[in-house]
C-alpha cells in the first residue's frame, strides 16, 4: 500500500493494516471501514475480514471493529480538518486524496429541494487504491487503431465497477502520448496530443495541477472538472487530438462528445455496463451507440486475479444485440466460477429476448499527423 495513503489512517487502524500479509497488501484494491462493524479488505478476486493482529479471516465476528472515535478521526484526516473545503466532493459521495485514491463515503444525506446537498453522520469509508499498471494497455491498443487516419477509433470501454477501466485508460493515455502504438504497421506514426478530463482526480492524480501518474510527454489534464464542460474547454483551448474521459452516462456528456467528434477529435471513454446489451439499455449510451459514434467497444472482466478483455466493432455490436439469448441482468460477482460469467450465447443457450438495434455508420475525420509520411491504409496492418 502506498505510504502516503497509509499515513492518512489513524495510528490504531494503520497498525492493523501494516500487519496484513504481504500477498494481500500487494494486490490490495479496497479497504472498507465501517463504524462499529468489521474491517474488510478486497484484493484480487477475494475479500477478507481483518483481525486486530492483521491476519485475515472469513469470520466477521473475529475482525477488528473500528470505533466511532476512529471513524471521526479518519474523516478529519480525509477532509484535512475542514469538511467545508470538500463540500462539493461530499455532495457527490467521495473524496479524492493525493495519489488518486478515491474514498467513497456512506452516511446520512441532506437534501435541498429534492437534491443531495451534502453528507452528514458519515460512518462508512471505502478506500479504493489507485495504481499505475505500466504495459496494461499493450494488449488492447493495437485492436483500437484506425490505420487510415493513423490514430485510434472512437472507443467505449465497458465493465462493471472495479474491473480496471480507469487503470486501462491511464495506461492508454501514456501510450498515445508517447506514440507507443504496439503494432508494427504503426511504428512510424508520431505521438498524439492527449487531453484528459479528470472529474474525480483519479486518472492523473494531479497535485496542484501536475499529474503524479506517468501520462506521457504530450498530455494535458483538466483536474476536478465536470466531464461535459471539460470536453468543451479542451476543444476550445487545448487543441487535443484525443480526449479521454471516465464514466460517461449523462445527457450533457453525450452532447459534449458529439461536439468533440465533429471537431475532429477522437474520444476514448469508459462507462459502467456488463455487456453490449447493457450499453443499449442505458438511454444516453444507447443514443451514442446507435448514432455510430463509437467504432470500437472494449469489454473488461475479472477472471480470478486476471483482467481479460474483448474488443468488438460497431458492426459486431449490432450482431450481438440482434442475437437471441438469455442472460442474468447485472454483474456476476468476481469470485463466481468462470462458467457462470459467460454470456448465455457462449454457453449454447438460445432462450428468451431479442434486442434489435440500428447502428449508423459514421465517417471518421482524418487527424493531422506530425509525421510527414503518407498515412498507411488498413491493408498494411
Amino acid at each position: 500500500m502506498p505510504q502516503p495513503l497509509m499515513e492518512l489512517f489513524p495510528s490504531s487502524l494503520r497498525f492493523v493494516l501494516e500487519q496484513v500479509p504481504a500477498v494481500a497488501r500487494e494486490e490490495l484494491e479496497e479497504i472498507r471501514i465501517r463504524e462499529n462493524r468489521p474491517l474488510e479488505i478486497s484484493y484480487g478476486s477475494r475479500y477478507s475480514f481483518v483481525r486486530e493482529d492483521g491476519t485475515l479471516t472469513d469470520q466477521h465476528r473475529e475482525a477488528f471493529v473500528p470505533s466511532k472515535e476512529l471513524c471521526r478521526a479518519l474523516l478529519e484526516r480525509v477532509t484535512n480538518h475542514s469538511i467545508y473545503a470538500v463540500e462539493e466532493e461530499l455532495r457527490r459521495g467521495y473524496v479524492t486524496v493525493p495519489g488518486g485514491h478515491r474514498i467513497g463515503l456512506a452516511g446520512r444525506t441532506v437534501l435541498d429541494k429534492g437534491l443531495v446537498s451534502h453528507l452528514r453522520d458519515i460512518a462508512g469509508f471505502n478506500v479504493r487504491i489507485a495504481r499505475a499498471r505500466i504495459g496494461f494497455a499493450s494488449q488492447v491498443l493495437p485492436g483500437l487503431l484506425d490505420f487510415k487516419a493513423r490514430t485510434i477509433r472512437h472507443t467505449l470501454i465497458v465493465s462493471p465497477p472495479q474491473q480496471g477501466k480507469t487503470t486501462l485508460i491511464r495506461d492508454l493515455a501514456r501510450c498515445l502520448s508517447l506514440g507507443d502504438w504496439g503494432h508494427p504497421a504503426a511504428k512510424e506514426w508520431g505521438s498524439r496530443k492527449v487531453g484528459i478530463v479528470d472529474e474525480r482526480s483519479e486518472i492523473a492524480a494531479s497535485e496542484r495541477g501536475v499529474p503524479t501518474f506517468d501520462l506521457g510527454p504530450r498530455c494535458d489534464v483538466l483536474d476536478a472538472c465536470p466531464k461535459a464542460e471539460g470536453i468543451m474547454m479542451m476543444v476550445r483551448s487545448l487543441s487535443p487530438e484525443i480526449i479521454i474521459v471516465d464514466e460517461i452516462g449523462r445527457p450533457e456528456d453525450a452532447e459534449a462528445i458529439n461536439e468533440a467528434i465533429h471537431a475532429g477529435v477522437r474520444v476514448l471513454a469508459t462507462a459502467h455496463a456488463t455487456d453490449i446489451s447493457d450499453v443499449f439499455a442505458r438511454p444516453v449510451l444507447a443514443k451514442l451507440a446507435s448514432d455510430g459514434v463509437f467504432g470500437s467497444y472494449v469489454f473488461l472482466s475479472r477472471v480470478g486475479g486476471k483482467v481479460e478483455h474483448r474488443i468488438i466493432s460497431a458492426e459486431e455490436a449490432l450482431q450481438e444485440t440482434s442475437r437471441t439469448y438469455s442472460r442474468t441482468i447485472g454483474a456476476t460477482p468476481r469470485d463466481a466460477p468462470w462458467e457462470t460469467k459467460k454470456p448465455a450465447a457462449m454457453n449454447g443457450s438460445t432462450t428468451a429476448s431479442t434486442t434489435l438495434v440500428t447502428v449508423k455508420a459514421r465517417s471518421m475525420p482524418v487527424i493531422r499527423s506530425p509525421n510527414p509520411l503518407e498515412a498507411r491504409g488498413f491493408d498494411d496492418a
